[in-house]
């Protein structure tokens, strides 16, 4: 059963509420479901409290496993919920044409949320059964890649092997990501050897001989630096993906809205030197390319952004009546603070908070209205309601002040 079916009518929560009252948000969370900086769910909520964060939104890839225990935690700690969902997809024309979309990396390859998923969430059977091949080819890949790191390490002599159900039942909930093999790698390595310089030594060898460039002290790192040199494109246990594994981007959205929920678009944005991806660098261009696929909901991790680019996209896609989210992520190992702030830690300014704000209340009204067999944000077409935002601003910020009061 969903905490909303109990709360009262739309005009009761707007009397008792009319005054739209600003709250911190992050709503991009990864949880231990997919791979986290956080050991485990009540841990959110933990900093969430501590740092005044008033709507957390889960954002596991490719599985809704954690709603459940997300929900607890949040009704426990009065942090409103947000049920969102995440998607590896590609744009086929886009990567003939070597365009990047949201990974600087793969052109074609495209991330893509699902906001506000019903809760508990039900799939129709060929939706479930492609999520379903999505996560096994996902598994298949992850165990690719754990074979060949076992065989080079047989060929160095490291002293070291991994087991894929060792992993997944150590370190994961429910899928094994490539970061849950890099810190399985770290953990053998140091369970090997307790001098540094073995440590060292074992890990370079590892490495086929580059030397480790970060402290032994900074266990994030040297995990990244295992990614970088050993699973990534170029090391040792790299695996390529089958690109026919990847959902079109028109299909992830048709699993969003049987899931209830609303297509979000996550936007890179400028990389430290200032530059974007072919498909994000004009925005009246990006923003017609949404349009063509009735996407009105875009969300972006502030932190690695340039505060000044971010200010002034923002206020573009705010000029167009669109649902702007902001979060963190946490799907790397460091664990940095829940509260969304800019490049270099600038906090966010007042305008945006607004924004982030605000983006948050429409998706706690959309999760109101469909919980009470209502349309949400998404009307009947599949298109988003964008010229009623300001009504679900203010029927969302009524619905998170009754449940944190």
């Amino acid at each position: 059963m969903n905490f909303l079916q109990d709360f009262p009518g739309e005009e009761q929560l707007l009397k008792r509420f009319p005054e739209v009252e600003v709250l911190e948000v992050n709503a991009h969370l990864h949880t231990p479901y997919s791979f986290s900086a956080f050991e485990n769910i009540p841990q959110i909520f933990e900093l969430a409290i501590k740092e005044k964060i008033s709507v957390a939104g889960i954002n596991d890839f490719f599985v809704p496993d954690g709603y459940d225990a997300f929900c607890a935690e949040a009704i426990k700690s009065k942090v409103f919920p947000l049920f969102n969902i995440e998607f590896i997809g590609l744009l086929k024309e886009e990567q003939q044409k070597q365009i990047r979309i949201n990974d600087p990396n793969n052109p074609g390859r495209c991330y893509f949320s699902g906001k506000g998923l019903d809760y508990p969430l039900h799939l129709n059977r060929e939706y479930n059964e492609k999520l379903s091949r999505i996560r096994k080819e996902s598994q298949e890949h992850v165990i690719g890649m754990v074979d060949k790191a076992n065989s080079w390490f047989s060929h160095v002599d490291a002293g070291v092997s991994l087991n894929f159900n060792d992993i997944r039942s150590a370190y994961a909930k429910k899928l094994v990501r490539e970061r849950h093999i890099a810190k399985a790698i770290r953990i053998a390595v140091f369970d090997k050897v307790s001098d540094e310089s073995d440590r060292l030594e074992l890990l370079a060898k590892i490495f086929d001989g580059k030397q480790v460039k970060s402290s032994l002290l900074d266990e994030p790192e040297i995990e990244n630096e295992i990614r970088s040199n050993l699973l990534k494109a170029g090391g040792k246990a790299f695996v390529e993906e089958d690109e026919n594994t990847f959902m079109d981007v028109d299909e992830i959205i048709s699993i969003i809205l049987n899931a209830g929920g609303i297509p979000c678009y996550p936007v890179l944005l400028d990389d430290q030197n200032g530059n974007y991806t072919e498909y994000e660098k004009d925005p009246e261009i990006l923003i017609k390319e949404l349009q063509k696929r009735n996407i009105g909901c875009i969300e972006l991790i502030p932190g690695r952004n340039d505060a000044g680019h971010l200010q002034q996209f923002v206020e573009f896609f705010q000029a167009q009546d669109y649902v702007i989210l902001f979060g963190t992520e946490h799907n790397t190992p460091e664990l940095i603070p829940l509260t969304c702030d800019t490049r270099g830690s600038i906090p966010l300014n007042d305008y945006i908070r607004q924004v982030s704000y605000e983006g948050a209340c429409v998706i706690a009204a959309h999760q109101y209205l469909r919980v009470k067999n209502r349309q949400g944000f998404m009307n009947g077409e599949g298109k988003p309601v964008n010229h009623q935002k300001g009504y679900f601003i203010r029927l969302g910020n009524a619905v998170i002040h009754h449940f944190i009061t």
